[in-house]
């Protein structure tokens, strides 16, 4: 298998390593971006790992600017991957987290839904040189999954599904219910359909929040939802999700959606995004690519329409059949107080000039107090 990585950030590089490290004589590598000499130095480190444990890996490097659609689809026809992983954005989410705790608080109060043009415009241009070269590539994105693909999908340029958010912290719930039911975790499976809202709130204060959500508990292929002390349950959950910087849990949440794509197997796993969906769902591979696993009782509809309030409770009023995206007045209002920056509604034609826009008020902003 031929996989594409654009770009190696943070989460990017560690992706990389993980797909390289269980990869490694399965599938070809090619990293792109453009720092092509940092990313054969970022590259060539992992590659070393490998080959330290036996193994030969098959990696290479090259140039590729996101913002250049031609050229990129070019490099894209070139390679000829059959996934593509990217996490591209112009301003990571966590960069706000390196301000003053006062005015980090204030900013993060917004949501994420007003910082999306960050995100959006890499990822825009990126899924249209997927279109341009005509091939039939899984496209795995980190890049404001909950919400960059239910936009994208209006103009029929989602990515496959993203990864990371509300699937991070799965492995610590099906870890409690295991303790409360004492039982085996390999006897428990979830269920979860949720905005990253319900995902946050739960990793930050141990409760769902605002956000609808529906929570469900197999064991052994039977529901026994009702036998959990859910507050108790959830409670616990801040004590092991601090605020993940390393990215280590996102980078397996993007290896067990790998898995279930190219694998096609019945393991039932969480991501964010698939088909261009809001917010996370249950997933697994299947022929066609991913199918959406609901408990009974719950239709697709239902599903679609909770995660939708959880993008409101984001930023996100609304997404417009042609991708307009209208964002909530009162998250705005916070970039507007603090940063001097207000969009309330964006084509996806006008994505790169609100990105700009947004960019270099955060940055005047920056300068100002520090």
């Amino acid at each position: 298998m031929n996989i594409l990585f654009v770009g190696l950030g943070n989460l990017g590089s560690q992706v990389f390593d993980l797909f390289l490290l269980r990869g490694t004589g399965q599938h070809r590598f090619l990293v792109a971006g453009r720092h092509p000499e940092y990313l054969y130095q970022r590259t060539s480190l992992t590659a070393y790992a490998v080959m330290q444990l036996g193994m030969k890996p098959d990696v290479d490097c090259t140039f590729l600017d996101v913002q250049q659609v031609a050229q990129s689809a070019q490099t894209i026809w070139s390679f000829k991957p059959d996934l593509i992983y990217t996490s591209v954005t112009i301003q990571p989410s966590s960069a706000i987290s390196q301000l003053p705790k006062p005015l980090f608080e204030e900013l993060a109060q917004a949501g994420p839904g007003p910082w999306l043009p960050l995100t959006l415009a890499l990822l825009y241009k990126l899924m249209q040189a997927v279109k341009q070269t005509g091939l039939n590539i899984t496209v795995l994105s980190g890049a404001s999954p909950d919400n960059a693909g239910s936009v994208l999908s209006k103009v029929n340029l989602a990515p496959t599904t993203g990864i990371g958010n509300l699937a991070n912290i799965i492995p610590a719930i099906r870890k409690a219910v295991a303790l409360q039911l004492d039982r085996s975790m390999d006897e428990i499976q979830v269920l979860f359909v949720g905005h990253n809202q319900v995902a946050h709130s739960l990793r930050t204060r141990g409760t769902p929040g605002k956000a609808p959500y529906s929570f469900t508990v197999l064991l052994d292929g039977q529901d026994v939802t009702h036998r959990l002390d859910l507050k108790a349950m959830f409670s616990t959950l801040p004590a092991t999700m601090k605020q993940e910087y390393t990215q280590l849990v996102s980078a397996a949440s993007a290896a067990a959606v790998f898995d279930a794509i190219t694998k096609k197997d019945s393991r039932i796993v969480h991501a964010p995004g698939p088909n261009g969906l809001p917010g996370a769902y249950p997933i697994r591979g299947c022929e066609t690519g991913l199918e959406i696993v609901l408990p009974e009782g719950l239709t697709l509809d239902e599903a679609i329409r909770m995660n939708q309030e959880g993008q409101r409770l984001d930023g996100i009023e609304r997404i417009n059949e042609n991708g307009t995206v209208y964002f909530t007045e009162s998250n705005m209002a916070i970039l507007k107080r603090t940063l001097g920056y207000n969009c309330q509604s964006m084509p996806l034609s006008e994505v790169e000039n609100w990105a700009k826009e947004l960019r270099a008020k955060y940055m005047e902003f920056v300068q100002r107090v520090s």
